[in-house]
């Protein structure tokens, strides 16, 4: 605990020692026509955030991180979605059961799981700040056995109108709840924009490292939802003691990505009036001239040193029977190209226009060799429970417990591709009556050759019952190849090497929103043709037939005076439930009640649940780092409660949290993954500074 408050305290000191100066801001140049006021009145700035698209580096608007609701929320892990899939603490594995919601699966698989923790490009933002900004905040829960720790900092500033520099770094640390659950992740990231009358450059480079003790899932469900019939009549349980599948299994997976756009704008000067007597010269650009640079390199390693445990576990050993060390890593390089026709140069310019074509190249290295396991240093406080040792291979006989490949069986250990796409949008952004953006992008050569991906939205307000609504409807059309590494992969337990289709995906649907009454109303379905998911064994699977998903979701706020009540509910319904699993219900209710005290201090106090029916939820598979299909159990019907207090004071929030605080009460089957318990009950605490002037 003393290293985290050292680290606390160097923050703080190099924080206000930054943010106590003014941010000196030069004067740009003007043209001859150019005057400046000095006795008028400065308008109010505001910060702004937003991220970029790809693969033109457009701005997408986003929110600055500074508000109080449900901040106590983003540290426990089902903060990810209403109906959150995980196998224990913040920052290990889960999966979203809003299936509108769960992302696809990326190119590099393993990355799915993790996703909820793991930066982005989508999540990474720039701020432009007046004054320097940097968010701190430190989180600790649990005990000497079970605690959790995280510290996040986030600093962006200016150094003039036109350049503005970021960072982060979020650091995440557990022991967990149960026996080999311990998780250690650090991600951290810098960005840089330059915008100027002719040219705009931006740049943003983040990198992650995760480890992840693995352990298979507790061996009896019964610990949790009986422990007296496994116990001897003893009620009580103490999470450590009970009994893993796996007592030395790890996963890592580490990456970085770097993503850059330079764009040269083309256009004119033209005079804007700045009042009765005062005039500008404003330089308007038509046409940019767009060139984008994407890196991306990503490692996953499994290793479990435990050989009778793993003969157990896993059906199949391919590659050696003295443990397991799989090693797979993927790396790309993008450039991209454009051209873009820009919206509201002149007033018959209605809407923007842009092309574009890249070329990728990638490099795809698997584990069909084995290595020599390195030595794995233990975490204190969490050793092997199981009865076994670690390194615990008594019986082995390596001749004669390896798993013949199939027949025929060909993975590269190395493949380098060269991919080249195109495609190209038309949008209308500006405007209140209407807007839109549609977008394509086409194959050309290499694995993506032939395929296509078309979307499209269209949104507009307009005046109901003397106040104004905003209404948003989607649809797209895709035809895409399927991973690399979802049709060839090899690995010690898991090998297949297989022909998948293009998988097919029409989708529609809309969404109003009501602001005088607070709700919102969103629906879609989507039909899916040679869906790939993985099976009951965790190997690829490709549907050949057709999936339809429909879903809708009621969002409704209710306040009366201090008495806040917060709903979302979604329903789904999945045409097959053996190819993709759902819960029918999804249910996140927020009750809280929201007053000052003392003329500055801003208290809300609640309760808040997620909560959805039982289904056949997904299992998980730690080789993989991936969630599967089972048949064997029902998960769900349980309401995950929590009990907060949230306060911000100035520029100060912090919170006090009672996780999971109905444990046990109206049930004990608290499971969301099979074998997997939630965290027990546990208080948690926060505190988040802003240190902007």
């Amino acid at each position: 605990m003393t290293k985290y408050i050292s680290l606390i305290l160097i923050f703080l000191a190099v924080c206000i020692s930054s943010s106590a100066q003014e941010l000196h801001r030069p004067k740009s140049k003007a043209k001859p026509s150019e005057a400046v006021n000095d006795t008028a009145p400065k308008p109010i700035r505001k910060s702004t955030a937003w991220t970029l698209s790809q693969p033109l580096g457009e701005h997408v608007k986003a929110t600055v991180d500074t508000l109080q609701y449900n901040y106590q929320r983003a540290f426990i892990p089902s903060f990810a979605s209403d109906a959150y899939a995980t196998t224990g603490t913040l920052g290990t594995e889960g999966i979203n059961m809003i299936f509108f919601n769960r992302p696809g699966i990326p190119t590099f698989f393993f990355e799915r799981s993790l996703d909820a923790t793991l930066p982005s490009l989508k999540k990474f933002k720039f701020y432009n700040v007046y004054t320097p900004m940097t968010l701190l905040s430190y989180n600790y829960g649990g005990n000497k056995q079970n605690h959790a720790d995280r510290l996040h900092a986030t600093f962006a500033g200016n150094v003039n109108r036109n350049i503005g520099i970021g960072a982060f770094v979020d650091y995440n640390y557990s022991k967990g709840a149960y026996t080999r659950q311990a998780t250690k992740g650090l991600s951290f990231g810098f960005s840089f924009y330059y915008n100027s009358h002719r040219y705009e450059g931006q740049a943003q480079y983040y990198q992650f490292n995760n480890l992840n003790q693995e352990n298979g899932g507790i061996t009896d469900i019964r610990y949790i939802t009986d422990p007296a019939e496994v116990q001897g009549g003893v009620e009580s349980v103490e999470p450590k003691s009970i009994p893993v599948n796996l007592s030395a299994a790890r996963s890592r997976l580490s990456g970085n990505r770097l993503f850059t756009t330079h764009a040269f704008k083309v256009g004119y000067w033209t005079e804007e009036q700045v009042n009765d007597t005062l005039t500008r010269d404003v330089y308007v650009p038509l046409m940019k001239f767009v060139y984008s640079l994407d890196y991306e390199n990503n490692h996953h390693n499994f290793t479990n040193t435990n050989v009778n445990q793993g003969r157990e576990f896993w059906k199949n050993t391919y590659l050696s029977a003295d443990g397991t060390n799989d090693d797979t890593r993927y790396w790309s390089v993008t450039n991209t190209i454009g051209v873009q026709l820009l919206e509201g140069f002149k007033k018959w310019a209605k809407f923007g226009i842009s092309a574009y074509a890249s070329l990728q190249t990638r490099g795809i290295t698997q584990a069909n060799f084995y290595t020599p396991i390195p030595e794995l240093p233990t975490t204190p406080g969490d050793g092997a429970t199981s009865g076994e040792d670690e390194n615990d291979n008594t019986g082995t006989d390596s001749s004669t417990l390896l798993t013949p490949l199939p027949e025929g069986f060909k993975c590269p250990e190395k493949l380098t591709q060269n991919r080249l796409s195109v495609g190209g949008s038309i949008s209308k952004r500006e405007g209140e009556i209407i807007t839109y953006n549609a977008s394509a992008k086409f194959g050309i050569t290499g694995g993506i050759a032939g395929d296509i991906d078309l979307n499209g939205t269209v949104g507009s307000r307009f005046r109901l019952f003397g106040d104004m609504v905003d209404v948003s409807a989607y649809g797209g059309f895709s035809n895409v190849s399927n991973s690399y590494f979802l049709a060839h992969y090899i690995s010690n337990h898991f090998a297949w090497n297989q022909s998948l289709g293009k998988t097919r995906t029409i989708k529609v649907g809309g969404k109003l929103v009501i602001p005088w009454t607070r709700t919102t109303i969103s629906a879609g379905v989507r039909n899916l043709q040679n869906y790939v998911y993985f099976n009951d064994e965790s190997i690829p699977t490709q549907y050949g037939g057709n999936v339809q998903v429909f879903s809708a979701t009621l969002d409704q706020k209710l306040k009366f005076g201090i008495w806040n009540w917060y709903n979302t509910l979604t329903y789904q319904v999945s045409s097959d439930k053996d190819v993709i699993p759902l819960p029918a219900l999804a249910l996140y209710s927020n009750m809280f009640i929201e007053f000052r005290a003392f003329r500055v201090l801003n208290l809300q106090i609640g309760v808040d649940c997620n909560y959805y029916t039982r289904y056949y939820g997904l299992a998980y598979q730690p080789a993989l780092m991936t969630f599967h299909t089972q048949h064997d159990r029902e998960i769900g019907n349980y309401a995950f409660c929590n009990a907060y207090l949230s306060a911000k004071l100035y520029k100060c929030r912090f919170y006090v949290l009672w996780s999971h605080v109905n444990q046990g009460w109206f049930s004990k089957d608290y499971f969301s993954v099979p074998n997997y318990p939630l965290n027990p009950r546990c208080l948690q605490l926060g505190l988040c500074v802003d240190f902007a002037n």
